[in-house]
């Protein structure tokens, strides 16, 4: 079942990724203002990005931040794990932009043309654990992990999280069968949160937006972990226009100085 995600303040709108792909199959858009349009004055109407789970905080502070600079536009947002996203872009979902956890998700859009243009590298993430806070278990490297009567998740082994993961394990040496596998990182992450796992692997970026929910551990593997985060205008783009602003946000300076507050690395 999808993640219920965030909801920003008002007017940035937030939809989920299953919602999304259903108002595909069904042949509708998303309400609220045109998403075509733009006035000579600059981009109008909805612009509706896709974007990767562990993207969530940062894109609804620029998705603010570019209403304020565009009275008039709307930032709809389906946060998810990535390789649900870009089956619902390639299955139709009416999107304007798609922003990935990993270079080879992207490419399961891209291959299939449904990029306007090459996507662009504007992050990079690395994977942490995440612990109760306090770290009761002790849990001080990835062989940790595998104690016995530890109950660890982690990101579906389909999503750039679960990925990272598995490549940093293996890089370890640790052969690791988890309680359970979470359809997103932060799936993976409130299991920890819930106090329903005592830890998870998931990105540097959720331990930080958690706070003092979870405490995070910092591995060496994380080094041979890092996945690029791409942006892309999508082909068909109901609101073009719009698109390419936000596309451009997230890559200028100003995007750069927020994704670096949330713990992304340079590109």
């Amino acid at each position: 079942m999808p993640r219920s995600p965030h909801r920003p303040r008002r007017p940035l709108r937030t939809a989920g990724a299953g919602a999304a792909v259903l108002l595909a199959l069904s042949g509708c858009s998303a309400s609220g203002p045109s998403a075509s349009g733009a006035t000579g004055d600059g981009p109008s109407g909805t612009v509706t990005v896709f974007a990767a789970a562990s993207l969530e905080e940062s894109f609804t502070t620029l998705g603010e931040r570019f209403e304020k600079a565009h009275p008039g536009t709307e930032v709809a947002f389906s946060f998810g794990g990535s390789d649900t996203l870009a089956a619902g872009i390639v299955g139709g979902a009416p999107a304007d932009v798609f922003a990935a956890a990993s270079s080879s998700t992207m490419e399961l859009v891209t291959d299939r043309g449904r990029t306007a243009g090459g996507p662009a590298t504007f992050a990079r993430n690395r994977p942490e654990i995440a612990t109760l806070p306090g770290n009761p278990h002790g849990i001080d490297s990835l062989e940790d992990l595998a104690a016995p009567g530890l109950k660890v998740v982690l990101c579906d082994r389909t999503v750039p999280c679960g990925a990272a993961a598995r490549t940093a394990l293996a890089a370890a040496g640790v052969d690791l069968t988890p309680a359970s596998y979470e359809q997103d990182v932060k799936s993976a992450l409130t299991k920890v949160e819930l106090k329903e796992a005592d830890a998870a692997v998931v990105y540097r970026t959720d331990v930080r937006a958690a706070g003092d929910k979870v405490e995070g551990v910092e591995f060496p593997e994380a080094a041979e972990a890092v996945n690029d985060c791409p942006i892309a205008l999508l082909e068909d783009a109901p609101n073009p226009t719009a698109a390419k602003e936000f596309v451009a946000l997230v890559k200028s300076p100003e995007g750069r100085r927020v994704l670096a507050a949330a713990g992304f690395l340079e590109p």
